[in-house]
C-alpha cells in the first residue's frame, strides 16, 4: 500500500501526524464516554481533571499546570462555566486574580467519569505499549524541548 504524502514526508509533517493521532484519540474518547452515557467533551479533560485533583486554583496557575496558553485556558473556562461545571470568584487577597473550582455538577460529572478512566487507561496502554512506547517518547521529547525549544534548535541551522 502506498503512503500518503503526509506520511511519506517524515519529520516535516510530525506536527500534522501528532494532531491526526490526537484527533483520533479524542474522537474515540468521546465515543467511549457516550457508550457509558456520559455527555463530555474530551477537550474539557485537562481543566476538570486538574481541578478534581487540586480543588481551587487561579486561572494563571491552572493555565501553567495544564500547559495551555492563557487565552486557550480562558476559552475553556468560559465554556465550562456556561455548562455550570466550574465557577469562578475573585481572590479575596488580590481582586485581579480569578479563582476557579468545580461546582457540585462538575464534581458529580467527574464521579461518573472515574470508572471510565480505568477503561481508558487500559485501552490506551494497549495502543501505546509498542516497541517505542509512545508515553516514554512523549516524555523524552517534552524534556528535550524544555532544555532547548524547537525554534532555537532550528535557528542553529538557518544560513548553514
Amino acid at each position: 500500500m502506498e503512503q500518503n504524502v503526509i506520511d511519506a514526508s517524515g519529520l516535516l509533517a510530525i506536527s500534522t501526524r501528532l494532531q491526526r493521532l490526537s484527533d483520533q484519540i479524542r474522537k474515540d474518547g468521546l465515543m467511549i464516554y457516550k457508550a457509558f452515557g456520559i455527555d463530555f467533551q474530551p477537550k474539557w479533560f485537562p481543566v476538570l481533571y486538574t481541578l478534581h485533583k487540586k480543588s481551587i486554583m487561579s486561572v494563571v496557575s491552572l493555565s501553567e499546570e495544564i500547559g495551555y496558553a492563557h487565552p486557550s485556558t480562558i476559552s475553556l473556562l468560559k465554556e465550562l462555566e456556561k455548562e455550570k461545571l466550574i465557577r469562578s470568584t475573585k481572590d479575596k487577597t488580590d481582586t485581579r486574580k480569578r479563582l476557579v473550582e468545580l461546582t457540585d455538577k462538575g464534581k458529580e460529572l467527574l464521579s461518573t467519569m472515574e470508572p471510565v478512566w480505568e477503561v481508558i487507561v487500559k485501552a490506551t496502554a494497549e495502543i501505546t505499549n509498542t516497541e517505542n512506547n509512545l508515553m516514554k517518547a512523549i516524555n523524552e521529547v517534552e524534556a528535550t524541548l524544555k532544555e532547548k525549544s524547537f525554534l532555537h534548535r532550528a535557528e542553529g541551522y538557518i544560513g548553514k
